[in-house]
């Protein structure tokens, strides 16, 4: 049997973290068995699904890198599939209409509140249901009356559910469209799914869909339910907490890298290995791994893992991740340096790609305006002479060889000069060139900037020490 799971969110939303784990723990499972991974929108809800959550989760699966094998399939397009499974089980007795009001209903809950009973339908048009022809009916599921139901989760383990606290469930509401327990029972039937992976939330339902699943003759597909992912403070997951949309950590500058790697670990684990790559996670996940309790967000782990790839990874890949960052600042990476060469000089001091292309705009356009204190301190009279020396001996220095080495001999030469500590030529140059006091090397800052550039910045700091004195 070909493994074969699904990862099946609503439109209703973007794609948050929660269910980027569940995508990913699918993907790991159907990868390392050899298996397929298959995209469906369950896009029944037509008041809340939209097109542009679809394309908010589509956007954050490409964006993470989890290709899937098929899809996706939308279950708007299925409704003739689910009206013909709906009709088989009511011509084999397996189901029936129901012309309860919501009145009737709901004085039914009311009384077995009163009762201190669990509210859930009594079966009353199970037996006989009299057709009124002022009302559209609901079709409901003849759940079996007795007996039990086992789930062996790959999580959790034996979970039994007797049949005698299930309800008889509506599979199909009065306007004829199929409700969620029927749509995700058929699809998982016609997908061939064998391996359900998804989150703890959905537990209550799977004895259920088991239920409908037998009584169609289908063999149910493997459960495993994940625990919840927790707020930093151990309460549930929700806005407040920040960023919850995948693709609004790809706009604070997280590497999808960094957040796989992160996501994996909340839940999973392997010794005490904290860093995987891709091949590795494939090779070494097991969902019988996955904790049964819930875990709880780290910002701080999730930013250590991005700095950690901001290093290692091959810096053209973090090139083109940081183009799109340079982009949404206003600045055209396209022009000198190249942007390889920028992360290269930046990687070891930026936790963030956002925080990489901000502290990188002076390599591509003029900066507005000098730091206040970094000027105050650095661009006084007595650099003046040192400034006017460095401009002298970078002018004579050949293009061609404008590379770090020469530019730091420069650099040494004039702090010998003039009998000076190596900071009191390198910070003076550093403001004129960045306009603040932080920066790659000044040798690699000067290579990036190149010639003409680092003489323009020179005359234009000379210019306002002239102007302040």
């Amino acid at each position: 049997m070909k493994v074969r799971t699904r990862f099946a969110p609503s439109p209703t939303g973007y794609l948050h973290i929660g269910g980027a784990r569940t995508a990913l723990f699918s993907w790991l499972y159907a990868r390392k068995h050899g298996g397929d991974f298959v995209l469906r929108i369950e896009d029944t809800d037509l008041e809340r699904s939209n097109i542009e959550s679809v394309n908010a989760i589509l956007e954050g699966m490409n964006w993470l890198g989890l290709d899937y094998d098929a899809g996706p399939f939308y279950q708007t397009q299925r409704f003739d599939r689910y009206r013909e499974v709906i009709q088989q089980l009511l011509d084999e007795d397996k189901a029936y209409y129901c012309y309860c009001s919501k009145e009737a209903l709901e004085t039914m809950r009311e009384e077995q509140l009163a009762r201190k009973e669990n509210p859930r339908y009594d079966g009353r048009c199970r037996a006989h249901a009299e057709a009124k022809t002022d009302a559209q009916p609901v079709v409901r599921f003849k759940n079996p009356q007795d007996g039990a139901v086992l789930v062996d989760d790959m999580v959790r383990g034996r979970v039994v559910f007797q049949n005698t606290q299930l309800d008889d469930l509506i599979i199909a509401r009065s306007d004829g469209s199929p409700t969620y327990n029927l749509s995700v029972v058929v699809d998982d039937w016609d997908m061939g799914i064998t391996h359900v992976i998804r989150g703890d939330d959905h537990l209550n339902n799977t004895p259920r869909q088991i239920n409908i699943l037998k009584a169609l003759g289908v063999e149910p597909p493997r459960y495993a339910h994940l625990p919840m992912i927790l707020g930093p403070d151990g309460t549930k997951l929700s806005k407040r907490h920040g960023a919850v949309s995948v693709m609004q950590f790809r706009d604070e500058g997280y590497l999808p890298q960094a957040l796989l790697n992160y996501l994996v670990r909340l839940g999973w684990s392997h010794g005490d290995q904290e860093i995987f790559s891709l091949d590795e996670l494939i090779e070494l996940f097991d969902i019988k791994d996955v904790n049964h309790s819930a875990s709880a967000i780290n910002p701080e782990k999730l930013l250590w893992l991005n700095q950690h790839y901001i290093k290692t990874l091959e810096a053209d890949h973090v090139a083109r991740q940081l183009s799109w960052h340079m982009g949404q600042i206003g600045v055209d990476p396209s022009a000198a340096p190249p942007l390889r060469d920028v992360v290269l000089a930046q990687r070891e001091r930026a936790k963030t790609l956002a925080e990489m292309a901000q502290n990188s705009r002076y390599f591509y356009e003029e900066f507005a305006e000098y730091d206040e204190k970094a000027a105050q301190k650095n661009l006084q009279a007595d650099a003046v002479p040192v400034l006017t020396a460095l401009q002298e001996d970078f002018a004579a220095l050949d293009e061609s060889n404008w590379h770090a080495e020469p530019l730091h001999e420069i650099i040494m030469a004039v702090a010998e000069r003039f009998e000076l500590k190596l900071g009191k030529v390198a910070q003076p140059l550093r403001v004129a060139m960045t306009g603040s006091t932080v920066s790659p090397p000044m040798d690699q800052t000067l290579a990036l900037l190149g010639k003409n550039r680092v003489l323009a910045r020179i005359q234009r700091a000379l210019e306002k020490i002239a102007k302040s004195a």
